[in-house]
C-alpha cells in the first residue's frame, strides 16, 4: 500500500482554472499527492473537472474525484437548471456536492435581499442533491456562517466540509458539535482568522487543501499560484500551529480525508 507518512491528499483545488494541468500534476505527484478533490463552481467547471478526470487517469498522477458544485458568487439565473442538471446526471461518479453554499460578503450580495434568497434556493438544492446521494458537502459560507450552518442541519446532512474556515468561533464550536468538519488552505501561513480557526478545532477534525489556484506567498513574497503540492504548505503551517510532528498531523489529515470522502486505498 502507500505510505500514508510520505503521501497526501489535497481536499480542494480547482484544476479547471489552471493553465498547465499536466504540469500541475507532475509536480503533485513528484511531491507525494495521492489524491485530489476537484470541487466545480458552475456548468463549466464541472464538465472540465469531468474531462480531466477521464483524462488523466491511471500512471503515476494523482487520483482525481469529483465534486459537483455551483458556487454562490457564480449563479447566473439562466444557467442554474441546466448545472443541476449536469451535476444529478453525474453525481453517482462524484465524492462530494459543492462547492455550494452562502457569501453575502459580495457587494452586489450585502444589501440585496432578492440575491440572498437566490443563494439560499441554490445553495437548498445542493443539500437535497447530497441528501440524495449521500455525498459530503464543501460548503463556502462568508458573512453567513450562522444560517449556512443551520441550512446543513436542518436537510439532514451527515457530513460537511465548512471550506477555510474562518468565521466566529461560537459557530464553528456548533460546526464541530454536530460532527462536521473544516478544511484550511496555505493562508494557515498568514491569515489570524483561519490560524483561529484552526487552533480551536481539534485535529482530527481539519482537512488540509490548497484551493488551486488561489494566491500564495511566493519565495521573493511576491504572490504566486497555488496548485496542489502546495498542499504540503498546508500541513507544515498546521503542525506548526498545533505543535505537534508532522508525521501526526499528516496521518490526521490523510485518514480524515480517506474516511470523509470515502476514498479507497490502492496498491502504489
Amino acid at each position: 500500500m502507500i505510505d500514508e507518512l510520505s503521501t497526501i491528499i489535497d481536499t480542494h483545488a480547482h484544476l479547471y482554472d489552471v493553465p498547465d494541468v499536466a504540469a500541475a500534476l507532475r509536480a503533485a505527484s513528484d511531491a507525494g499527492v495521492s489524491d485530489i478533490i476537484l470541487p466545480g463552481v458552475d456548468l463549466v467547471s464541472n464538465r472540465r473537472h469531468c474531462e480531466l478526470r477521464a483524462k488523466h487517469t491511471g500512471g503515476l498522477q494523482p487520483r482525481l474525484h469529483l465534486a459537483l458544485g455551483l458556487h454562490p458568487g457564480n449563479i447566473i439565473p439562466d444557467e442554474i437548471e441546466p448545472c443541476f442538471s449536469f451535476m444529478r446526471a453525474h453525481a453517482g461518479e462524484a465524492v462530494a456536492i459543492g462547492e455550494t453554499g452562502l457569501d453575502f460578503f459580495y457587494k452586489w450580495v450585502r444589501k440585496d435581499d432578492t440575491k440572498k434568497d437566490e443563494q439560499r434556493a441554490v445553495f437548498g438544492r445542493h443539500l437535497e442533491l447530497a441528501r440524495e446521494f449521500n455525498l459530503p458537502v464543501i460548503v463556502h459560507c462568508r458573512g453567513a456562517w450562522r444560517e449556512a450552518l443551520d441550512m446543513v442541519k436542518a436537510a439532514g446532512i451527515s457530513a460537511a466540509d465548512f471550506h477555510w474556515y474562518s468565521g466566529p468561533e461560537d459557530v464553528l464550536k456548533d460546526i464541530l458539535d454536530a460532527g462536521f468538519v473544516i478544511s484550511c488552505s496555505p493562508a494557515l501561513e498568514y491569515s489570524a482568522e483561519v490560524r483561529k480557526a484552526a487552533l480551536y478545532a481539534p485535529l482530527e477534525s481539519i482537512l488540509v487543501e490548497t484551493d488551486t489556484p488561489v494566491m500564495i506567498p511566493g519565495p521573493a513574497r511576491e504572490r504566486v499560484p497555488s496548485t496542489p503540492k502546495d498542499v504540503w504548505r498546508t500541513l507544515r503551517a498546521l503542525a506548526a500551529l498545533k505543535g505537534v510532528d508532522e508525521a501526526v498531523a499528516l496521518k490526521g489529515a490523510n485518514a480524515l480525508a480517506r474516511s470523509f470522502f470515502h476514498l479507497p486505498d490502492f496498491e502504489g
